[in-house]
């Protein structure tokens, strides 16, 4: 009996070398992804590789960058973006699975500025946001292409501050790279979302601004129409409760 077992024991890594390889042939899904994502999605990627074997590559950056790529033909599966625009262009394009569509997470608009600064304001119309500025500038990203710039203007237009701000600003090409200038003390003070504020301890929230100075920041997601076989499973996964869960760590409000 001990020398079946000790056989047996010998042989199981045989039985299991085909298993092993066809999880380590499974091709990679590409997730082109907004930059405000970034720390969430490679947590819930690397929980959805250990429970499926299924790796997962990320690309993340403005999802301005990110749906142009994809029009040029970058090789993505899904799509998720930081505004319903850039999802919408795509969809006119074809270039999404339009019945993969699926708005799924909420954020909000923040002002920051760097931890140690002593700068207090609130948001509110005609506020003194040029007089908090000094001679600095403010970060935001571009808002000629990028969501949170987008999203930016729209609330300072509301708020009666806009062309006093339109030439002091700061035009990251990303949400991440807005928050890099502050973070970095190179801008007195930034607008980013919330959940970009949350992960980085450089900043701090001075204030909110009103959910009704901008439109709903949604973030709608789908399969490209280039994707994999397998890329659905990951969309799937990510509107499932476990992610919710994730998600509402770091500060996004799941919408389903």
């Amino acid at each position: 009996m001990r020398k079946l077992i000790g056989l047996y024991l010998c042989m199981w890594p045989l039985f299991s070398l085909p298993a092993l390889a066809a999880d380590a042939d499974k091709p990679a899904i590409t997730i082109f992804a907004a930059a405000s994502l970034t720390n969430v999605l490679q947590e819930l990627g690397d929980n959805f590789t250990r429970e499926t074997s299924i790796p997962i590559r990320f690309s993340f950056a403005a999802s301005s960058a990110l749906a142009r790529q994809i029009e040029s033909g970058a090789a993505a599966d899904v799509f998720f973006s930081a505004d319903l625009d850039w999802m919408d262009y795509l969809q006119a394009r074809n270039l999404i699975q339009r019945q993969t569509r699926h708005d799924v997470l909420g954020n909000r608009l923040v002002l920051i500025a760097p931890a140690g600064s002593k700068i207090e304001l609130k948001i509110a119309p005609h506020f003194a946001l040029a007089a908090a500025l000094g001679k600095g500038r403010l970060a935001t990203g571009d808002p000629d292409s990028v969501p949170a710039g987008r999203y930016a203007q729209s609330a300072l237009v509301k708020l009666g501050v806009w062309r006093e701000m339109s030439n002091r600003l700061i035009r990251a090409d990303s949400v991440r790279g807005a928050l890099a200038f502050v973070d970095r003390g190179e801008a007195p003070l930034g607008i980013v979302y919330e959940t970009d504020a949350l992960i980085d301890s450089g900043v701090r929230v001075v204030d909110v601004f009103p959910d009704d100075s901008h439109a709903p920041i949604i973030y709608p997601i789908a399969l490209t129409t280039a994707a994999k076989g397998d890329a659905g499973k990951f969309v799937d996964y990510l509107r499932g409760p476990t992610c919710d869960i994730v998600f509402k760590k770091y500060g996004f409000a799941p919408l389903h």
